[in-house]
């Protein structure tokens, strides 16, 4: 007898049908199973066998052959346990294949029947929704994962035995299931707030010009000064994440299993921080089946690289494609898997291997050593810092009044950058591009026109600092940031001044010109 049940793979980060089909049948007993198989799909048939015999069925031996289609895709993961058993009993008779027809299935099983949750059951569920079908089995533990997909009705399993009973029940007694509606997701509530950072009014201003415009930002500044606080405190500035932006955010942390436990929706925006010792893949994201990596985790918040010029030079450097395409290619023998990587980029660096360059009566590294160290860091690389940040030492006074002067919170700063952010999001209604540090050359023409005054300003600004074309478009787009901070008027001196103010580190440390 022959059976056909539905169920979804993950390519990257797209989800695509699977057809199980099984066929059992007269002659030697045998299981067999076909379709561009990885390891973890071979192995379940000895999983299903036995899961289905632990369950209370009764399977005479047969010729047992399974075929996962389409043939040309490699299947990887564990979720195909479930509807390969569905798939067996339904071709024994134990289930009517009536029901199976708009019926997507996916769980990974245990020897005794149990059903185990499953890595990327938020973007099979997607999926499932788009390719009409009418209802989605997946593991208890997935279970509201995958209803925070919406677009179809989802029902959790414990056992083989549970979903057997469901599917001989029928359609019309799913449809009684009580379907849990959409949460009204709460934003997580930050740990960190600027209140907790002691002076360095320059980070924090530099900071929230980064978020109000989701530019890049580069914090220089010897060690134990606060900047690596000063980054970690950006996500509670910027403004909460809408629903269609937490679904694509957690559908990348739900394919790499990182989804909190409890959580079906990712309820802050992202801060990615990883080591200096993290291989290119991953930053960038493959593996063998492959998978996003940090840049794509960082999609919607931060990705924080402290002691970059300690990062290799192999690693800093893949950043240039994400921070201009906001996506990144993987490619592979098995095909080219293009991953988000839409996120803002904030690193830290000690302006020299001791950190207390260019002071002199503190910094005992030769001229040769700083230039080698800040060397690490390429020109195209730092031409692609929109802003850069000194913090400078903190005085005594400062730190022993800490209980008597109130610092500004990250609540109070959060209010300017969300009147930022709908300023953008009205000057740049109908088109794709959502922030200023986006924005084309086009863009800049029409919102970045220059006063008579302001054009002059800029041109000593340009000369005197011996800027590239790229570099001036860079300082503009901060400026239009600095303006929407203070309302959304036009760019003015002083807005053009403090954004230059933020390029001056790079002739401090690194000398005249921009990258090209």
């Amino acid at each position: 007898m022959f059976c056909r049940v539905n169920s979804i793979g993950i390519s990257g980060m797209e989800g695509y049908q699977v057809r199980v089909e099984v066929d059992v049948s007269n002659g030697l007993p045998g299981f067999s199973m076909v379709g561009y198989l990885g390891s973890e799909v071979r192995e379940a048939r000895d999983r299903v066998l036995t899961a289905i015999k632990n369950s209370g069925f009764q399977c005479p031996p047969r010729k047992i052959t399974v075929n996962l289609s389409p043939a040309n895709i490699k299947k990887e993961g564990t979720a195909f346990d479930l509807p390969i058993a569905v798939g067996v009993l339904g071709a024994y008779g134990w289930i009517s294949t009536d029901e199976l027809r708009q019926v997507v299935i996916a769980g990974e099983l245990g020897l005794n029947g149990e059903v185990k949750g499953i890595r990327g059951a938020l973007t099979m569920a997607g999926a499932a929704g788009e390719m009409g079908m009418t209802h989605f089995f997946l593991p208890e533990i997935n279970r509201r994962e995958g209803q925070a997909a919406g677009g179809i009705p989802v029902t959790g399993v414990s056992c083989l035995r549970e979903l057997t009973d469901l599917l001989n029940r029928g359609e019309k007694d799913w449809n009684r299931l009580k379907q849990e509606e959409e949460e009204s997701w709460r934003e997580e509530k930050p740990e960190v707030d600027y209140q907790d950072i002691v002076g360095q009014p320059l980070l924090k201003r530099a900071a929230e010009i980064a978020a109000a415009g989701m530019h890049n930002l580069l914090l220089m500044g010897p060690a134990g000064t606060g900047k690596s606080m000063t980054a970690r405190r950006i996500p509670t500035i910027m403004p909460p994440m809408t629903m269609d932006e937490r679904r694509e955010i957690s559908k990348i942390y739900s394919i790499c299993g990182l989804l909190p436990d409890g959580q079906p929706l990712i309820g802050a925006r992202p801060f990615r921080s990883p080591h200096h010792s993290a291989t290119v893949q991953a930053i960038a994201g493959g593996g063998r089946g492959p998978r996003p990596g940090e840049v794509s985790l960082a999609t919607g918040g931060v990705l924080f690289l402290d002691e970059l010029p300690e990062f290799p030079r192999s690693v800093i450097e893949l950043l240039r494609q994400p921070l201009e395409d906001r996506s990144i290619v993987v490619a592979r023998v098995s095909g080219a898997y293009r991953f988000p990587a839409d996120f803002m980029l904030v690193a830290a660096s000690n302006p020299c291997p001791c950190g207390f360059y260019p002071d002199r009566s503190r910094c005992h590294c030769s001229e040769n050593q700083v230039r080698r160290y800040l060397n690490r860091i390429s020109r195209p690389i730092l031409d692609r810092m929109d802003l850069i940040a000194e913090a400078g030492l903190i005085p005594y006074e400062e730190i022993a009044a800490r209980g008597e002067k109130k610092e500004e919170s990250s609540a109070v700063i959060r209010q300017r950058v969300e009147a930022a952010w709908q300023i953008q999001k009205e000057r740049f209604c109908g088109t794709e591009i959502r922030f200023n540090s986006r924005m084309g050359h086009r863009e800049l023409e029409e919102f970045c026109a220059l006063g008579s005054r302001e054009e002059r300003l800029m041109r000593r600004i340009y000369e005197s600092e011996e800027m590239s074309g790229r570099g001036r478009d860079r300082l503009l787009k901060v400026a239009r940031t600095i303006a929407d901070l203070e309302g959304g008027g036009p760019i003015q001196e002083s807005h053009l001044m403090e954004a230059a103010g933020y390029r001056s580190g790079v002739r401090r440390y690194w000398g005249g010109g921009y990258g090209d």
